[in-house]
C-alpha cells in the first residue's frame, strides 16, 4: 500500500456508505472487490481488512438510526445472537481452509443475482391481498448464523444477504436495515477480534491492512451518516428497488470476475 491509497479508500468507503446505509447494507461486500481488484490487497487480509471498514463506518448510520428509536428491537437482537457466533466460526475456517476466490464469487453470484431480481419483481408486481407471513424466530436466527459464518470467511457484513431475504418476506425496509446494520458491526467487531487474535499465531497475509482499512472506514463512518438520514425521505417502494438493484448489480459483478 502507498501514501496514496487512503485518498481513495476515503473516497470509495464514503460514496458505497451514502448509497448503501439506506436499505441496511455496510458496503464492505462492495469494497471487498475493490480491493482484491484495484487496490491489490491480499488474501486472506483482505478479509479483516473489510472487517475493519465495518467497526469504523458503522457507528455512522447506527447513530442516525438510534436518533429515530430504530435500533432497540427484537428483530435487531435475534440478529446479533446468531450472526456474532456464525462470525466466530468464519474466522477460524477463513485462516485454516476455506475454498478459493473463485467459488466465493460464484457462489455470492448464484446468490444475490437471484435474489435481487425476485425482490425487484416482488416490488414492481400487485401487492398481495395477505401480507407474508414474517419468519419464525427460529429461522431468523439460524438465517443470521449462517450469514455470521460467510460473513467471518469474506469480510462482509452480511446485511447485503439478510437485508433482501428478510424484505422479500414482506418485512419493511425501515425495520430491517437498523437491525441489519447493527449485527453488522457486532459481528465485525467479533470477526476483527478473531482475526488479530489469529495473526498472533498464524503466517501469512492475517491481520488487516490498517491504513487502507482506517480510510475506507472514516469515508464510510461519513456516508453511512448521511446515507442513514435519506432513508426517512425515501418511500418504501423505492427502498425495495434499490436493496434489489444492489444485490443483483453485486451478483452480477461477482460473476463477471468469475469468468477466467
Amino acid at each position: 500500500m502507498t501514501w496514496s491509497t487512503g485518498p481513495v479508500g476515503l473516497a470509495v468507503g464514503l460514496l458505497i456508505a451514502v448509497v448503501t446505509a439506506p436499505v441496511g447494507v455496510s458496503g464492505a461486500v462492495f469494497l471487498l472487490p475493490v480491493q482484491l481488484s484495484v487496490l491489490g490487497v491480499p488474501s486472506p487480509s483482505v478479509t479483516p481488512t473489510n472487517l475493519l471498514f465495518n467497526v469504523v463506518a458503522g457507528p455512522g448510520a447506527l447513530l442516525r438510526y438510534r436518533r429515530e428509536g430504530f435500533l432497540n428491537s427484537s428483530l435487531t437482537r435475534r440478529l446479533v445472537a446468531g450472526t456474532l457466533p456464525g462470525v466466530v466460526i468464519g474466522a477460524v475456517v477463513r485462516v485454516v481452509a476455506v475454498p478459493g476466490a473463485p467459488a466465493f464469487r460464484l457462489l455470492v453470484a448464484g446468490l444475490l443475482m437471484p435474489l435481487g431480481m425476485w425482490l425487484i419483481a416482488r416490488t414492481l408486481r400487485p401487492a398481495p391481498r395477505t401480507p407474508a407471513a414474517e419468519p419464525s424466530v427460529r429461522t431468523i436466527t439460524g438465517l443470521a448464523l449462517v450469514v455470521g459464518i460467510v460473513g467471518g470467511i469474506y469480510g462482509i457484513g452480511g446485511g447485503s444477504i439478510l437485508g433482501p431475504l428478510l424484505v422479500g418476506r414482506g418485512m419493511p425496509v425501515a425495520r430491517v436495515a437498523p437491525a441489519a446494520l447493527a449485527s453488522t458491526f457486532a459481528t465485525s467487531v467479533a470477526g476483527a477480534a478473531a482475526f488479530a487474535l489469529l495473526s498472533l499465531t498464524g503466517s501469512g497475509n492475517i491481520a488487516p491492512d490498517w491504513y487502507l482499512g482506517l480510510a475506507c472506514g472514516l469515508g464510510g463512518l461519513i456516508g453511512g451518516y448521511l446515507g442513514a438520514h435519506l432513508q426517512s425521505r425515501l418511500p418504501e417502494t423505492a427502498l425495495r428497488l434499490l436493496l434489489g438493484a444492489l444485490a443483483a448489480a453485486l451478483g452480477l459483478l461477482y460473476a463477471v470476475q468469475s469468468l477466467p
